[in-house]
């Protein structure tokens, strides 16, 4: 043991280097990975603990007044009904701060989607105008309990009693509005009801939907929500960046074994002599496999801890979401199994590419045997004869020759070094893609800025009259945007009415064309997937009581609503229900607007009369993503440099048998030094002409599938310009070039006898 432990220690000496960056790759591995894990944890955590400890209903309901809810409670599957309590839609303001909401009159709190209250108290009786607010409502307006909010266009107010989490769908500004539970009293006139279905069996739900609608019937109905909606809501972007660190991590972990394996396999061949003579001086075969498997797993196993240490200690004080995801990760139930589990995996499946390359050392036979005089694909081909004919630089062409001549290893050695730079492209894919979401939002279904509500103290006319006076405003959109269930009556969608046929609403269109006709419409990838439609179709969808049947003559990008709309033009839905008028208004903004700026101005100018919300971006919630592809390409770059390192210490070990060659034909050291240079640099520049060509259409594939996923849909992603590309490579060429330079030049300077040694 004492013997292979010195073995081992030489060894190392020989190769700190090589060693450190290989500890250095492992740590970021884990660390990947474990951020992954508790990213993951932290999407689904929060909103389960609130669905298991509220009794969240898997069904919730919004009916006309007139509903006969009652029938509800004997469907099958339907463990209890909760409701129906009275709802109206209203808008608060506190401290400048406006949000839509949905004031909901609950008497006593609910048996089923009860809300947990975080601050204050529930709902008093003896307090009329006492609320309570859902969680990220009450952070979106500032207010805590104690806090007195006004309702715009009204002398009212109402006093927040407490604030609470919900199960339920989270208010989105301009899109899904605030919970407020209030007394029935605080109310006034309902406009319609909503109750709260809880199932025996969660994966039954879109039958009990289906059965719900029936029995109530479809006009009765205005929208439907589910648990499922809401937890792949509040799942949202964490879910992502989870992805991303996970996929990226695993890939890391492959490229980083096959490192591994190809050093061990160089480092054997350099040291066919030196395994010999131990296994004549009584070395076992188990004893040779043990030096090499010792010192990697040693390595793996110090980044690991490294990894795992610095995570636990350290991770809940990264800034933003990755350090409030660490936070909550290490109160789960299953954090200490995934801190153990994931480093040990990462150590075991190094230790197993390891013990692969290793065995081919234990079966080195203990007397040497004499090396050919020439390999296989040695001699010159007939085109480098032709080169030298025509008088190129011998270096340059021999160093060719060099590089690809070794049939089975030359392209195992570009494999190797092209796989992190093809995940380098890969995350730089991911870096434009996020770039075009903020730089260029209009290719990706963004082409307004903000959204505007007028109350009916405006009319239509004057609405875009003062919207449009703003000379910061290009355009003012009116629209319409209203809950409509689709063929089956399980689930609702957006029914969109955006823009005229004289001033057409800029949809940012992935297939077909523009809904330019008559009961032509655009839908998002999020629908065409729910109601397995293709673009082409004719679909029936129902609002209330009254049918629309559209034609899809396109497909959208749609980043909202996970992509569950379907739009068409104001004027196709008037033609059905004329006295519909426009609720909302998309303004598109002159190029170096600043949003902020303009619906400050806006909201001052409409007197109260004016909510006016900026459109929200995927790419706000994606600004982590950025230091997490920073930090993934450093962990690549230091896989990348090991398999450099590796391919260098081969191609100077094959060199040093026409070493003698080379100087006997007058070649200069540093001629010969050029021959070992050019060998490793056209290396790289195969490894990134393949990387490059193989990661662009994978980072297409990957991201286009993310987006048709989530609902977005294909056609998002951007690819990293020519001269990023050009960039890498000149990079990874000259980057091998310099590292290739000093051991090339030494071996190109060493004396006759050990020269004589090494090919002996």
């Amino acid at each position: 043991m004492r013997a292979t432990l010195r073995w081992a220690h030489s060894d190392l000496r020989t190769h700190r280097g090589e060693a450190l960056f290989l500890v250095l790759a492992t740590a970021g591995i884990v660390v990947s990975l474990l951020l992954a894990t508790a990213l993951f944890g932290y999407a689904t955590n929060p909103w389960q603990r609130v669905f298991t400890q509220a009794r969240g209903a898997h069904v919730w309901l919004h009916t006309a007044p007139s509903a006969d809810t009652g029938k509800l409670t004997g469907l099958d599957g339907v463990e209890s009904v909760t409701g129906p309590y009275p709802t109206a839609s209203a808008t608060l303001a506190s401290r400048g701060a406006r949000a839509a909401v949905e004031l909901r009159g609950t008497p006593e709190e609910p048996s089923v989607g009860r809300p947990l209250l975080t601050s204050g108290h529930w709902l008093d009786p003896a307090n009329p105008d006492g609320v309570v607010l859902e969680s990220r409502l009450a952070r979106a307006l500032l207010a805590a309990p104690g806090d007195t909010l006004t309702l715009p266009g009204t002398d009212r107010t109402v006093t927040v009693l407490g604030v609470a989490d919900s199960a339920e769908k989270r208010y989105r500004p301009g899109e899904q509005p605030g919970l407020v539970w209030a007394q029935p009293s605080a109310v006034g006139e309902p406009r319609g009801r909503v109750v709260a279905l809880r199932l025996t069996d969660p994966e039954d739900t879109d039958y009990a939907v289906q059965r719900a609608v029936t029995v109530l019937g479809s006009g009765a109905v205005s929208e439907v929500s589910t648990w499922k909606q809401a937890r792949a809501e509040a799942q949202g972007d964490n879910r992502l960046l989870g992805q991303v660190l996970g996929l990226f991590g695993l890939g890391a972990l492959v490229a980083a074994g096959l490192a591994v394996h190809g050093a061990i396999g160089t480092r054997i061949r350099g040291h066919l002599r030196d395994i010999s003579v131990l296994k004549a001086i009584g070395f076992t075969p188990g004893q040779v496999v043990r030096v090499f498997l010792i010192q990697h797993l040693a390595y793996a196993l110090l980044g690991a801890l490294a990894a795992a240490a610095v995570v636990q200690g350290l991770g809940n004080r990264i800034p933003g979401r990755l350090g409030d995801a660490v936070g909550v990760w290490h109160g789960l139930p299953g954090h200490t199994v995934a801190l153990l589990v994931v480093p040990v995996t990462v150590v075991l499946f190094i230790g197993a590419t390891t013990g692969l390359a290793a065995w081919r050392a234990g079966r080195v036979p203990p007397v040497p045997v004499p090396r050919r005089a020439a390999s296989p694909g040695g001699r010159l081909s007939g085109a480098a004869r032709s080169a030298l004919g025509l008088r190129l630089p011998p270096a340059l062409v021999l160093g060719w020759h060099r590089a690809f001549s070794r049939r089975l290893r030359s392209p195992a050695t570009v494999a190797r070094l092209a796989l992190p730079l093809l995940l380098i492209v890969v995350a730089m894919s991911a870096w434009t893609t996020i770039d075009r979401f903020d730089g260029r939002p209009e290719q990706v279904g963004l082409p307004t800025s903000l959204t505007v509500h007028a109350d009916s103290g405006l009319t239509d006319r004057a609405a875009r009259t003062l919207l449009e006076d703003d000379p910061q405003v290009a355009a003012a959109y009116p629209g319409v945007e209203v809950a409509a269930l689709v063929p089956g009556q399980t689930a609702t969608i957006a029914l969109r009415g955006l823009g005229t046929r004289q001033d057409p609403y800029p949809y940012s269109l992935a297939e077909g064309r523009a809904a330019t006709g008559r009961d032509e419409a655009v839908a998002g990838q999020g629908l065409l997937a729910l109601l397995d439609a293709r673009v082409g179709d004719w679909v029936r969808i129902t609002v209330g009581d009254q049918p629309q049947v559209l034609h899809i003559v396109g497909r959208s990008i749609e980043p909202e609503n996970a992509g569950r709309v379907i739009s068409t033009s104001l004027d196709t839905l008037r033609e059905n229900d004329p006295r519909l008028g426009p609720t909302l208004y998309e303004l598109r903004l002159r190029p170096g607007a600043d949003p902020d700026a303009v619906a400050d101005r806006l909201t001052a100018a409409g007197e109260g009369h004016l909510d006016v919300h900026a459109v929200p971006n995927p790419a706000d919630g994606l600004s982590p993503l950025r230091g997490v592809i920073v930090g993934l390409i450093v962990v690549l770059a230091l896989i990348g440099l090991i398999e450099l390192l590796t391919a260098i210490g081969g191609t100077v070990r094959e060199g040093e048998r026409d070493l003698l060659a080379l100087k006997a034909i007058g070649l200069s050291p540093r001629q010969i030094t050029a021959i070992t240079v050019v060998s490793t640099g056209c290396t790289a520049l195969v490894a990134a002409i393949l990387a490059t060509g193989l990661g662009v259409p994978l980072a297409h594939w990957l991201i286009d599938a993310q987006g048709a996923s989530s609902g977005i849909g294909s056609g998002i992603a951007a690819g990293p310009s020519a001269w990023l590309l050009l960039l890498l490579g000149a990079a990874a060429v000259a980057g091998a070039t310099a590292l290739a330079a000093l051991p090339a030049s030494r071996a190109a300077r060493r004396r006759l006898a050990d020269t004589l040694s090494a090919v002996a």
